[in-house]
């Protein structure tokens, strides 16, 4: 019998991965192809004061060469229709290459040479020479913390009882700051397009997280009718935030192709990648909290700062997650920006969360050792099952099983509490523990389902797979619910010709797309119903339409296959050869009496080395409690990444910028560290079911982002249980140990 929900399923996806069948954005096959390199600048401010071509110009291969000076000037583009639910910028604020002589950061697009080959677009780039008429340029956070703002003061939260009053009042006080550097997104798979025009119509192939935001993006750029514009993504090699909005590169490919008449591809060098699609900000955040002796918080004073660039606005939701967190009464949480002369940066796996988590779970733990009380204990201690600030219970929120299940996993009650007893020989162990949280998010989303009397169904909906498996998921969900083999459903995403959804961010696709798809089936099934009941000898005559279900090719009384009439025989005889139904799938109204979360506890285990400063994470337990567990083979894997992503984070990611000249100082993987195997050890992720159909017909919640939202603080609090050292500024190394 054909079942699939809950039970381990390969990726569908995964052997045209490994072949080289998946075709990513820079490898489709379009003939008469024309390669693009980007030059970019050497200043972080100022304005272009002449750029010489010339001997570019003459180079082997070169074909044109666009700058400011050349590049053509759309007319200004008619207002979009502006879709909240698949627009992640509204209004677009998205930078656009070669428009001005103007430079707001270092490394920026000031030209792009197009070649007959990509090695003849390279060479000539080297031959493109600018003059610059430099500004003093801004680049650091830290030291501009004065000059933040809050660009929309509407928007800023209001407080929550009187948390000033209760920080002064309180027995115990933690206060403290703390810092997260730039970080990287660096994917395998770099950004990269391939664009043509068959007469006003373009089409792209391109690396993104949301084709419909690519399709309005252009539109606008071009002033253009929306339905001209075909966007084509069926596979990205990693994203996770980096291709949510709309980069710079699609709309100078697309203009490139319309210049020279002919398709044009540009990919980012490694290099680029590091001011092309954004990065995790610069953070600075101070905690304040406030306890009674007894460990319940009386206040949350959360204050986050984080750097913006020039053209653009981008706040970090660093506080957002600090307000449900904890039941403690009296909450002010802040969150504003600095501007500075860098590239405007962008969701990062986890925003806001993992950042805001690693200030506060820190602070907790702080304030743990303060009060002699265990951190464990504490987080208990100011358990709700209910959002504070609404007064609404939580529709379903299994946390409580995730901190007792982890910290029996664990053997959490096995910890000396006092720093540096524990050791390994001559190595430090610590032992720590945080919070994960994340929101149960569902946007309206739309898919297609197309079932054939060969007994075969297509289902399609614009949605991406960044890497979760997105593919396997919406297949498995189909076959689930059609009562089809796997092997008979074809999934199809990633292109505007299918029914619109939303990005694929936010750990919401399965809950959206996986929705609509669940809901069309349905449709689908009271199709059925309903050309079964024109036969006055049909087996469901008094049958309600919650009374039958479709499996193995039939449709039959729920768990009576003797009361069943074959499918393909049913369309058969209706003269169909396939049965269509789209479906757009929204967020119930039940949701609003409810607050939703996913939740989830980590436990780290950490050894130092205390001559040298090295940390190794030697034992991981993530417990989480995301609804229902759609397919725990690749669940897992997601969480084991989200691990990983955590200690890098932790112990190793940092984006440096040299103030001097606000460049990068490491943009490419030989000096921004990510973690390797080596560093990787023993990860146990742990999954507590919850029952919850008040988010989604399904019962899923996100997953992607909360397996790493937690593990940061948790490591940092492990090596302070180790060393008794305090760190607050990530990333943790050797140095700031010694």
């Amino acid at each position: 019998m054909a079942r699939y929900i809950g039970k381990e399923m390969s990726r569908v996806d995964g052997v045209a991965k490994v072949t080289g069948k998946a075709k990513y954005a820079a490898e489709f096959k379009v003939p008469n192809l024309a390669y693009g390199f980007i030059v970019t600048s050497t200043i972080a401010k100022g304005t272009i004061r002449s750029i010489d071509t010339a001997e570019a110009s003459r180079a082997p291969g070169v074909i044109h060469i666009l700058t400011h000076e050349n590049y053509p000037k759309p007319a200004p583009p008619a207002a979009p229709e502006l879709k909240p639910e698949i627009n992640t910028d509204v209004p677009d604020k998205s930078f656009r290459a070669l428009q001005s002589n103007q430079i707001f950061f270092n490394m920026q697009p000031i030209a792009l040479v197009l070649a007959e080959t990509f090695e003849q677009a390279r060479n000539a780039a080297r031959l493109v020479k600018a003059t610059y008429n430099e500004e003093k340029s801004m680049t650091d956070l830290e030291s501009s913390l004065d000059k933040a703002f809050l660009p929309t003061p509407e928007s800023a939260v209001k407080q929550r009882g009187n948390p000033v009053e209760a920080l002064k009042s309180a027995p115990v006080k933690i206060e403290a700051e703390y810092t997260i550097p730039i970080e990287h997104h660096n994917p395998m798979e770099p950004h990269a397009a391939i664009a043509f025009w068959e007469n006003d119509k373009l089409t792209i192939f391109d690396k993104t997280q949301g084709v419909y935001v690519v399709r309005e993006h252009l539109a606008t750029s071009f002033n253009i009718p929306a339905e001209n514009v075909h966007v084509i993504s069926p596979f990205v090699g990693g994203a996770f935030g980096a291709s949510l909005r709309p980069n710079y590169y699609p709309a100078l490919t697309a203009m490139a192709a319309r210049v020279i008449k002919r398709p044009v591809k540009v990919v980012y060098t490694r290099q680029q990648m590091f001011t092309g699609h954004g990065y995790r900000s610069h953070t600075w955040q101070k905690v304040s909290l406030g306890a009674e002796r007894n460990g319940k918080l009386t206040a949350i004073v959360h204050d986050s700062r984080n750097n913006s660039s020039t053209y653009q606005e981008w706040v970090e939701n660093t506080t957002t997650f600090s307000r449900p967190l904890y039941a403690c009464p009296n909450v002010d949480t802040k969150q504003q920006i600095v501007r500075t002369d860098l590239a405007t940066p962008t969701s990062m796996r986890a925003p806001g969360a993992v950042s805001g988590m690693f200030a506060i779970e820190s602070a907790m733990d702080e304030l743990a050792y303060a009060l002699k009380i265990d951190p464990l204990e504490l987080r208990l201690i100011n358990f709700t099952d209910v959002d504070l600030d609404s007064g609404k219970p939580y529709s379903s929120k299994a946390l409580r099983e995730c901190y007792r299940l982890g910290a029996e996993k664990f053997g959490w009650k096995n910890r000396n509490s006092e720093p540096r007893s524990m050791r390994d020989g001559r190595l430090l162990v610590g032992w720590g523990m945080a919070t994960g949280i994340w929101g149960a998010f569902q946007r309206p989303a739309s898919a297609k389902i197309t079932l054939k009397s060969d007994g075969t169904a297509h289902v399609a909906s614009a949605t991406a797979d960044i890497g979760p498996g997105t593919y396997t998921v919406m297949t498995s969900i189909a076959a689930e619910y059609l009562g089809l083999p796997a092997e008979k459903v074809k999934f199809e995403l990633g292109d505007t010709n299918f029914p619109p959804a939303p990005v694929q961010g936010g750990s919401f696709t399965t809950a959206s797309v996986g929705s609509a798809i669940y809901e069309s089936a349905q449709n689908i099934r009271r199709k059925l119903l309903d050309l079964a009941n024109k036969d006055a000898a049909s087996p469901f005559l008094t049958a309600k339409i919650e009374d039958v279900e479709m499996l193995d090719g039939k449709l039959q009384i729920k768990n009576n296959s003797s009361q069943s009439i074959n499918i393909s025989e049913l369309m058969r005889r209706n003269n169909l050869t396939e049965l269509v139904d789209i479906h757009e799938a929204k967020p119930s109204p039940e949701r609003e009496k409810y607050a939703t979360g996913a939740h989830g506890a980590q436990f780290i285990e950490v050894k130092v080395d205390p001559d040298v400063g090295t940390v190794q994470v030697t034992r991981a337990i993530e417990v989480t409690a995301c609804g229902k567990i759609m397919n725990p083979k690749t669940s897992h894997s997601q969480e084991i990444g989200g691990v990983v992503w955590g200690i890098g984070m932790a112990l190793q990611e940092a984006t440096e910028i040299d103030h001097r000249y606000g460049r990068i100082m490491n943009p490419n993987l030989q000096h921004y560290h990510v973690p390797v195997n080596a560093d990787i050890l023993e990860i146990e992720t742990i999954f507590v079911e919850e029952d919850d159909k008040v988010v989604n017909p399904l019962g899923v919640k996100g997953m992607g982002e909360l397996g790493m939202v937690g593990i940061p603080a948790a490591i940092a609090n492990a090596v302070f249980h180790a060393t008794g050292k305090r760190i607050r500024d990530l990333p943790i190394t050797p140095d700031k140990l010694l």
